[in-house]
């Protein structure tokens, strides 16, 4: 009878419920999942309370013997009947309880000790320059993203990531306010591409989270969430200055470097494709099928456009192909005559 009352008490525990985020589990399935086989009914009990439990509650109950052991939690009433090794058994069972207990990461915990890792990481990443040693441990800052995701922290480690990011991102913005336009579009590119290189490692430390709360619960990614924040904070506000600086440069041809267009350009498509309708010639520099396809009515157009562009090239210094390629010649039957009459002994 004693055995039957425990089976009934046993089959009245909650199933166990894991959506792989450990985000839905029920107030103890939690820890009936970590507890192993301690759950059942002494994990019920574990989780309601009683004697080495989690808090006031009945007297242990006396389970059935298994391999000779007591699997009771009562070390007092496991020496009836199984003397010093059933009360071994329970201590082992009441260490891994405590042990499992002290595993668990509380929000005082993440505030203080996760998320202070987390935060210096972020800052290194988002600071450095190309080639720069960055002295973190890219091991022991997924750890801490895995631990927190599982202990339930996911949204506000995600709340935290996002104003991080956003205070750093308002501070650039206003740095390039103060930059003079002869440095504008320089500053700009090194922003630019500085951000997206902190991104390259920022989003795989977050995968965990990215893949079991962002992509599960908020159905969005990231990295596109991270790419939005530049575009808001430091794009959109300094679009309207940048492109006139933009076009200016393109009309004098190497006030900056072709890369640093290229990078600009290609990023600005990237952040928003639809700032293309503020310069179409600009971007089809850089950016394929930007404008419609040639027609034969417009040759004359085109050739009109390549002959302003040698002019302009001349005008700074630069010569046409045919001349660079004559000289090149005349150079290269000089040498060769030279060499010539050098091998047949004539000085």
């Amino acid at each position: 009878m004693e055995e039957e009352s425990m089976e009934e008490e046993g089959g009245g525990c909650e199933p166990m419920m894991d959506d792989q985020n450990h985000n839905n589990w029920g107030a103890g399935g939690y820890a009936r999942h970590l507890l192993g086989p301690a759950a059942g009914p002494l994990g019920d009990r574990l989780l309601r309370g009683g004697p080495g439990g989690l808090g006031p509650g009945p007297a242990a109950p006396q389970l059935p013997e298994a391999n000779g052991v007591m699997r009771s939690c009562d070390p007092a009433a496991a020496a009836g009947k199984g003397g010093a090794g059933a009360i071994a058994a329970a201590i082992n069972i009441n260490a891994s309880t405590s042990k499992f207990l002290m595993n668990v990461i509380t929000i005082e915990d993440y505030k203080s000790t996760y998320w202070p890792k987390l935060d210096s990481a972020i800052d290194q990443l988002l600071t450095q320059s190309p080639g720069d040693y960055i002295p973190i441990s890219y091991e022991q800052i997924y750890s801490c993203v895995y631990k927190c995701v599982c202990q339930q922290h996911s949204e506000q480690m995600y709340s935290d990531l996002i104003k991080k990011i956003t205070n750093h991102l308002e501070r650039v913005s206003k740095e390039l306010q103060a930059s003079p336009p002869d440095l504008y579009i320089e500053r700009f590119n090194i922003a630019l591409g500085q951000y997206m290189g902190a991104l390259q490692s920022i989003v795989p430390l977050f995968i965990y989270m990215n893949k079991f709360y962002i992509e599960t619960k908020l159905n969005r990614d990231l990295k596109d969430d991270l790419i939005k924040l530049f575009t808001d904070h430091v794009a959109e506000k300094h679009i309207y200055n940048l492109m006139p600086l933009l076009l200016e440069a393109q009309s004098t041809p190497f006030q900056i470097t072709p890369s640093t267009m290229a990078n600009i350009v290609k990023g600005l498509y990237t952040l928003r494709p639809e700032w293309v309708q503020m310069a179409p010639a600009l971007f089809s520099k850089f950016i394929p099928n930007i404008l419609p396809p040639a027609v034969e009515s417009e040759l004359q157009e085109y050739a009109a456009q390549d002959q302003k562009l040698q002019r302009e090239l001349m005008q700074n210094g630069f010569t046409r192909g045919d001349q660079s390629r004559k000289r090149a010649g005349e150079e290269l039957t000089y040498n060769g005559s030279s060499a010539c009459a050098s091998s047949r002994g004539y000085r």
